[in-house]
């Protein structure tokens, strides 16, 4: 095994102290590590089906998405004016 000897950035050294706890937490990194290179996610869905709570608990009320076909995630550094 070799041993590395250049510095590391704060953005790497960041990335690496960070724990994904729950799927905001990934999504959150997910989009960081993205953002400016240029970089798509796609994934294939075939009658997939999320139900997404509204609130906290076993039986809060629920919309249902169902998808088939991709989805693709993109990001950008341009910022749009408002």
């Amino acid at each position: 095994m070799t041993e590395s000897n250049s510095p590391q950035t704060s953005s790497q050294h960041e990335s690496e102290s960070h724990q994904i706890g729950d799927w905001a937490d990934l999504g959150q990194e997910m989009w960081s590590y993205l953002t400016g290179r240029g970089a798509a996610v796609n994934y294939t869905l075939q009658d997939m089906t999320v139900e997404v709570p509204r609130d906290i608990g076993p039986d809060a009320p629920r919309a249902v998405w169902k998808f088939d076909g991709t989805l693709r995630v993109t990001t950008s550094d341009d910022q749009v004016s408002s």
